[in-house]
């Protein structure tokens, strides 16, 4: 698959879903889109709860087609969902980096570090 395709089809439902998230942000969301907003990061602009497909991801840097989710309790339940979720992301080119919210919580400091070396290494 070309990697430069996207993944079209967002429907309006979708698009409300995401509105709504991004005035409900957990509080490990909310830490991290503090860390991410306003090019922070290494200039990166990232989006939050931005739909792509029938995906609404968590946060997103379209420049490097890098895609981060902060799993929270119930992604304990939805193992096999988030796998194939990861996976057909990855057929159109994505890069996905997932965070527990505990580690967002407690080493902020290495998630940007992290989310700044792949994001360095993903051309643009």
């Amino acid at each position: 698959m070309n990697h430069r395709e996207r993944i079209r089809g967002t429907t309006p439902k979708i698009e409300q879903a995401a509105k709504r998230l991004r005035k409900n942000l957990t509080p490990a969301e909310a830490i991290l889109w503090t860390a991410l907003r306003n090019k922070q990061l290494e200039g990166l602009r990232f989006r939050r709860q931005h739909p792509v497909g029938n995906f609404i991801l968590d946060f997103y840097c379209p420049s490097r087609k890098l895609v981060v989710e902060v799993d929270g309790e119930i992604h304990k339940d939805r193992i096999n969902y988030d796998r194939a979720r990861s996976s057909k992301l990855a057929e159109y080119g994505y890069t996905v980096l997932r965070f527990s919210n505990e580690r967002v919580m407690n080493d902020l400091s290495g998630v940007l570090a992290e989310i700044k070396r792949v994001a360095c290494f993903s051309p643009p």
